[in-house]
């Protein structure tokens, strides 16, 4: 089943479904970038692991502490008495589980010179764990400082309505989504492509060096196509409300969008 909305699905943003669209987006701006970049870059997946506690939007329905069972208790001598004298429960212990930390895993997409070695270009799909407060945000804003030092171009995708946008500043807030394409010999000045649930995806030219031609990112295509080739639909009641939910006129016209395409029960 074709996508129904026009650019981003906001039902894709729940927490219990991002982590397969962020990992299957990853691989296809990979699958669509290497073979046009071929054969001066090349294109890599890489990974950010890092341990989250258990808190959060991310981990609901998990316990701090869960009780597994208890055994009968038991008669005996409490200590210091003898047995004939006191007859006291002993307390046996029970079995609980503590909280650990979840070893979380991130990927990115890097852009490698082939001849240097050198990365060219990092392209991030940001993931709620950027956006909420905690370690995932925290190592995520010191890479990205790193980047952003460097001559490596940034390309940021924010496709996430929830949580705090990154840093940067200008007219860039008030919008659901946002792409960030920051040019190193640019920078400060970056180009910011923000968009709302009613409008496609914006496409961009991917930044590379100085004087290659450089490719367009039709993102919100890959998106789409991605959506019908994993069966999201399958995955997505769009009966109810997306998470995080929406409000005021965005609700209106989403509701308006699944009844005209009967995803819901027309009034």
């Amino acid at each position: 089943m074709p996508c129904p909305f026009p650019g981003m699905d906001p039902y894709l943003e729940h927490p219990g479904l991002w982590p397969d669209v962020h990992h299957g987006l990853i691989e296809a701006l990979r699958d669509a970038l290497a073979p046009v970049l071929r054969p001066r870059y090349r294109v890599a997946i890489e990974q950010r692991v890092y341990v989250a506690a258990m808190e959060g939007l991310f981990f609901l329905g998990r316990p701090d502490v869960s009780v597994l069972g208890t055994k009968p208790p038991t008669t005996g001598s409490a200590m210091g008495a003898p047995a004939s004298s006191v007859s006291v429960a002993v307390v046996e212990p029970v079995l609980v589980e503590v909280p650990l930390p979840d070893r979380l895993r991130e990927g990115y997409l890097e852009v490698r010179d082939v001849a240097t070695g050198e990365v060219v270009t990092v392209l991030e799909v940001l993931s709620p764990t950027n956006k909420y407060p905690g370690e995932g945000r925290r190592l995520y804003e010191e890479k990205r400082l790193q980047v952003l030092g460097t001559r490596t171009h940034l390309v940021e995708v924010d496709l996430l309505r929830g949580g705090e946008p990154m840093t940067m500043w200008g007219n860039g807030h008030g919008r659901h989504y946002r792409i960030l394409v920051s040019r190193s010999e640019r920078r400060p000045r970056a180009d910011l492509y923000t968009f709302d649930l009613p409008q496609p995806i914006p496409p961009f030219l991917l930044p590379l060096r100085a004087g290659d031609e450089e490719p367009p990112v039709d993102l919100g295509a890959l998106l789409h196509d991605l959506y019908d080739r994993a069966g999201y639909d399958l995955a997505v009641d769009y009966t109810a409300e997306p998470v995080p939910p929406l409000e005021g006129d965005a609700a209106v016209w989403v509701d308006e969008l699944l009844r005209e395409k009967g995803l819901r029960q027309a009034v």
